[in-house]
């Protein structure tokens, strides 16, 4: 018996993914800056659009057999549905802060702060767009729990500037894409992928 064979004809869901994860982060860390308050338009974005689509950008790349995206977006995704469930559950009745709140949300920014610099150092194989983008949310992750463990304002509101540059990478890399997908040859260049 024959194995079937199927190309594979799906779009590159790494805009998407890019895209998400990108104009939520900028939006939070207006908030973390000082410009904005942690409203519900902050939390929608970390619902839908930074946390399920992508998600669903994952998903895809794990169809296509992209592991480090399919991981990338599919953890993230994860991230802004948990950050959202962290700030939102404790104001309902279903969950309540627990005394080690100083404690628990420093824990929680440095586990994503290793791994996010973990998937970086995966990156020095990638692009130069990608190294930049995964670079500024490590530091993002370990400035934001720095400065919530020492409850320094300025660690905080720099943090928030950190990551509107690291929100922006990621726009810019997700619409470097598109572009240079639709054009068919490079109109912003995303830099040069590593060899070997």
């Amino acid at each position: 018996m024959s194995e079937l064979h199927t190309s594979n004809t799906t779009g590159n869901p790494a805009p998407l993914g890019l895209m998400g994860f990108g104009m939520t982060t900028v939006l939070l860390n207006l908030h973390n800056a000082g410009f904005i308050p942690l409203d519900s338009m902050i939390l929608a974005m970390g619902i839908f659009y930074g946390g399920i689509a992508q998600v669903i950008a994952g998903i895809m790349e794990w169809k296509r057999g992209n592991t480090f995206a399919c991981t990338a977006f599919t953890s993230f995704g994860m991230f802004w549905l948990s950050l959202v469930g962290f700030i939102w559950l404790p104001k309902t009745s279903l969950a309540i802060a627990g005394p080690g709140k100083e404690i628990a949300t420093p824990a929680y920014m440095i586990m994503w702060g290793i791994f996010t610099f973990v998937l970086f150092i995966a990156t020095l194989k990638l692009n130069r767009a990608l190294q930049v983008v995964f670079f500024t949310l490590a530091v993002l992750f370990f400035l934001l729990a720095i400065g919530d463990a020492s409850g320094n304002e300025v660690i905080a509101k720099a943090a928030g500037w950190e990551g509107m540059v690291c929100g922006f990478s990621a726009i810019y890399a997700g619409l470097a894409e598109v572009l240079n997908e639709v054009y068919g040859r490079t109109v912003w260049p995303t830099g040069p992928v590593a060899k070997g």
